[in-house]
């Protein structure tokens, strides 16, 4: 039997914890930190938006892009209306370098919560394209 196998399974106040600890490691700029906080959640609680957003940001910011896009497009299967995983998947795809992808997800986050930072995304992305067309 491996220690994995051995491990209890985490309590409701030992996954709170562990979602708490993993959102102050990503504030922190600690995202492979994070990561290994969230990875008993991530097997356990495949389906809660709350982990998977977190998830997506560790990920973005250890430069995982395609597991940020992964974690971000399953937040928005179960959540079609959050708008705040539809702008950093926007700006996972822009990274990646699908900007037309990335505008479309950024204009949709930015036409459910028109704010400053969403906007300012757009008009970035727009500018790259204008110079990639020239």
């Amino acid at each position: 039997m491996t220690d994995a196998a051995a491990a209890p399974e985490p309590d409701g106040e030992s996954r709170f914890r562990r979602f708490r600890n993993a959102e102050h490691l990503v504030a922190r700029r600690r995202p492979l930190d994070a990561l290994k906080e969230l990875e008993p959640l991530l097997d356990d609680e495949q389906d809660k938006p709350s982990v998977q957003l977190l998830a997506g940001r560790a990920y973005f910011h250890s430069a995982q892009l395609r597991r940020a896009e992964r974690a971000f497009t399953r937040v928005l299967e179960l959540d079609p209306t959050d708008h705040y995983a539809r702008f950093v998947l926007g700006r996972t795809l822009q990274r990646l370098g699908r900007l037309a992808e990335a505008l479309a997800q950024l204009r949709m986050a930015s036409a459910m919560n028109p704010v400053p930072e969403y906007l300012e995304a757009i008009s970035e992305v727009r500018a790259r394209i204008t110079l990639s067309d020239h």
